[in-house]
């Protein structure tokens, strides 16, 4: 990944309007340490900061088609890059690509496809085109929104595009999130949808379709191995995320196999882990790291060096939202250290509990329509959250961070399966995320131990050390008073504070960002507000819960590790208590 600024259609294309987007564009310079690009045609401006994984020697930005009319600015990897350049050299013989850079396909097959561009690339991405040929330009941002982008119209009538808002926030008017799976096009002024999955039709639909393909276990473990391995396509040196939990473990496990099987030019995957002294996270990631055969790495931290961190954390990410913050401030750490040891990517395992219902309260869903209902919801409204976090924590110090799970051939897989065959019934031994589970259990060629396969759903925030959430409650409670929460709406009334916890992040991100523009990039209410509604009409022991973890909610937890332990056949005592 990398950092994009576009200027479009300003009234000023001075040195000094120049000099202005340079500067600007450095505010993301932690995305892409590596080179500065820039380009400008007339009054408009394309400026990018390279972080360096694929093509490191001839890839810089922006990127060019042929004749140099179109110009590319991009943010992102496209797996399928080789077979999209097979694709334009068959259409057109002769064709000369300037780079080895993965993203250099998108100027060609704009040239050829237009506005079909975006549906072509299998990858995430956010992207900034310029047709110099009638001076229009076009923007795209990758099916789920992995790759963060936003979008600002200036006063004088210009359009800013960029990866972070505090780009944007002194000199636009109004700015929001790009949406994604939709394109912008100059020519129109609009938004459009490009990305239209089956389940997103069907939930869309009048009245709602819901899938009913039978779950088979080889074709669910076929198509996430392949999700993993495009994801290793890398000219430098990466690792994985491994917190012991089953999708970080997963996805280590795939990894390592295949270096094991292949082999690989950096040696030994590497594989990272964060967590208070003593917590869950660190405990079970050495478990699986020794299984797996990686070269581990362990960091810890204390709760006061995360409470010291949360400013920079809530700059860097651009939210006030609790959960995305607690979660954030970890993974924030633990990237400056990936990134001291040379590790430039990482893959992660965001998105699996939106696909399978892998959080605490679908164990509570009355059917399956509904469990599958919140499923699709939950995926849409990702970009908000998890997609933020795990883009914007790890890029703060240069680290580039792939999600599998929300590979687009795997979605139409996993999100195919009839949903009865992911709910959570533990007079059946299903516990949350059974089927996956299920096609990864091969005792024959384990992927991961039987205790790690069946391991219980953390939330990061909650895996690190439960003295983490602990501690920052304790830190707001001297940091707010009664008082001032008692008039929390007066001085924040949209989306009202109401926690101390809460108010503490709000004034810290209007200290940094004082715009109301800024503010209204923010979801309204905590991260899990959909999803705590649910909850509730779901289960009464939600009903009126302010914490959003699952933990805070008098025994969810524990009884959830209860059914779990005892649908594997094992003593509940015996269950492992993190």
């Amino acid at each position: 990944m990398c950092g994009i600024l576009a200027v479009l259609n300003s009234t000023d294309d001075s040195p000094a309007m120049r000099a202005k987007v340079l500067a600007l564009s450095r505010r993301q310079k932690h995305r892409g340490p590596d080179w500065s690009g820039m380009h400008q045609f007339g009054n408009n401006f394309l400026a990018h900061e390279r972080l360096a994984i694929m093509d490191p020697s001839s890839g810089d930005q922006p990127l060019y088609n042929e004749d140099k009319s179109i110009v590319v600015t991009v943010n992102g990897e496209i797996y399928n890059y080789k077979e999209l350049r097979k694709e334009i050299s068959d259409k057109c013989p002769g064709k000369k690509f300037r780079t080895n850079s993965d993203c250099e396909v998108i100027s060609h097959l704009y040239e050829l496809y237009g506005e079909a561009v975006a549906n072509k690339l299998d990858g995430f991405f956010a992207f900034v085109l310029l047709d110099t040929r009638n001076n229009t330009f076009f923007a795209a941002r990758d099916p789920l929104g992995v790759t963060c982008m936003y979008i600002g119209w200036g006063r004088d009538g210009s359009v800013w595009l960029s990866s972070e808002m505090k780009c944007l926030k002194d000199d636009c008017a109004r700015f929001q999130q790009f949406p994604p799976g939709h394109y912008y096009s100059s020519k129109t002024g609009e938004f459009v949808r490009y990305f239209n999955p089956q389940f997103y039709l069907d939930f869309e639909a009048e009245p709602q379709v819901f899938p009913s393909v039978p779950y088979d276990p080889v074709t669910l473990r076929t198509a996430f191995e392949a999700a993993v391995e495009k994801r290793m396509m890398s000219d430098v040196p990466f690792g994985v995320l491994l917190s012991g939990g089953l999708d970080s473990s997963l996805v280590a496990s795939i990894a390592a196999r295949k270096i094991k099987r292949e082999g690989s030019v950096w040696g030994k995957l590497h594989s990272f882990c964060v967590g208070l002294e003593g917590s869950p996270d660190l405990k079970a990631g050495a478990a699986v790291a020794e299984f797996l055969g990686t070269d581990h790495h362990e960091f810890h931290f204390t709760v006061q060096e995360g409470i010291d961190a949360i400013s920079e954390v809530i700059y860097h990410i651009e939210t006030f939202d609790v959960t995305t913050i607690r979660a954030s401030t970890p993974m924030f750490l633990m990237s400056r250290k990936i990134k001291a040891l040379g590790v430039k990517m990482v893959l992660s395992g965001e998105g699996s509990d939106e696909v399978f219902g892998g959080y605490l309260y679908f164990h509570k869903a009355p059917s399956k329509d509904e469990f599958h209902s919140e499923t699709v919801r939950k995926l849409k409204d990702l970009f908000k959250y998890d997609c933020l976090r795990a883009n914007k924590a790890t890029m703060a110090w240069g680290v580039e961070a792939r999600v599998p799970f929300l590979d687009r051939a795997f979605l139409d897989v996993a999100m195919s399966i009839d949903p009865a065959e992911k709910m959570i019934d533990k007079s059946k031994g299903r516990i949350e995320k059974y089927i996956l589970r299920k096609a990864f259990d091969t005792p024959e060629d384990p992927y991961l131990p039987k205790e790690v396969l069946w391991r219980q759903k953390e939330q990061f925030s909650d895996g690190v050390g439960y003295n983490w959430i602990d501690g920052l409650k304790a830190h707001a409670e001297s940091q707010v008073s009664d008082e001032m929460l008692k008039n929390a709406v007066h001085r924040f009334p949209d989306n009202t504070p109401r926690t101390k916890e809460a108010y503490w992040y709000r004034s810290i991100f209007e200290s940094h960002f004082p715009q109301r523009a800024a503010m209204e990039t923010v979801p309204g209410g905590p991260s899990v507000a959909c999803s705590t509604a649910t909850a509730a009409l779901w289960d009464a022991a939600w009903a009126g819960k302010e914490d959003p973890s699952g933990r805070a909610v008098a025994g969810v937890h524990d009884a959830a590790y209860e059914e779990g332990a005892e649908a594997n056949g094992e003593p509940a005592s015996k269950k492992q208590k993190v």
